[in-house]
């Protein structure tokens, strides 16, 4: 099932798409999708509906966040391992963990906005993955079964407040607009192995990163497995997997966003996201 919600920024509403691709209201059934209401239990409850019997979207409505709002927004940086070597860094023996602010969440069309003070705002693609049951000290093996599905994540970094100005990274990942996702949330059991997956990104229509999952470092269940033996995962929780390479800091010379600028973001099977990149 890939569920989205759609309308104007903050009027948003749940729907899903029917077989045809068309949106259908899901709103008579769930008020939103956030927390608890994208746990297991909710999405089979919601899977059980025939979408053919749900009101029609007419028109090409706005589409928003795929989830309304996140309890957090964890991030996992150097994992894969050519975007690793393109930073000068080392392959990391552990995942390394940030978090993003939730207020960084912004719909998978709206604009990017460079924050003020940024010199170097970047862009990243990304698997993301929505944890579906409160998870903790979950084994490897049984860690995909915690996910309620996957969406698409640029994960947009200022460099500079990143990794120039101390401190912890979330400085430089954490502006408003900084966190598009969606534009659907497609439930888990439409994804057969999430480390397989083609990702990509272009620029202008130029191709930054063009990878897959398997180049990552750790994978999706041990990453789930790995942040469950520190912290309590719960549902709507959101993890970005890391990026691969091409990003604008790996080029020599480095290139960074700027106004006018147009992102095109694409992870398979989970939709295309498009940005317009504009001032604060």
């Amino acid at each position: 099932m890939k569920m989205l919600r759609y309308g104007p920024k903050g009027q948003e509403k749940p729907g899903c798409l029917d077989a045809d691709g068309n949106i259908r209201d899901l709103s008579i059934t769930i008020a939103d999708f956030v927390g608890d209401s994208v746990s297991l239990m909710e999405l089979d409850r919601l899977k059980a509906l025939d979408p053919a019997a749900l009101p029609l979207v007419e028109g090409t409505p706005r589409i928003g966040a795929c989830l309304a709002d996140v309890p957090n927004f964890y991030c996992v940086g150097l994992n894969y391992a050519q975007h690793a070597a393109e930073s000068g860094m080392d392959i990391p023996k552990e995942p390394i963990l940030f978090s993003k602010a939730s207020s960084a969440l912004s719909g998978p069309f709206d604009p990017v906005l460079i924050p003020r003070g940024s010199t170097k705002t970047d862009w990243e693609v990304e698997l993301g993955v929505v944890i579906g049951k409160t998870t903790s000290y979950v084994s490897e093996k049984n860690a995909l079964s915690y996910v309620a599905g996957y969406c698409t994540i640029n994960d947009v970094s200022e460099r500079a407040f990143q990794l120039e100005r101390g401190g912890q990274w979330i400085k430089g990942k954490s502006a408003p607009t900084f966190g598009p996702i969606g534009p659907y949330l497609v439930t888990s059991d439409e994804i057969d192995d999430p480390q397989n997956l083609s990702l990509s990104l272009r620029v202008n229509g130029d191709v930054m990163q063009s990878s897959s999952t398997s180049d990552m470092v750790f994978g999706v269940a041990e990453i789930i497995s790995h942040l469950s033996q520190f912290m309590v995962l719960r549902p709507g929780d959101i993890i970005a997997t890391g990026t691969p390479e091409g990003v604008g800091m790996g080029f020599n010379p480095q290139r960074f966003l700027k106004a006018g600028d147009v992102m095109e973001l694409e992870v398979e099977g989970l939709g295309i996201q498009t940005q317009t990149v504009a001032n604060a």
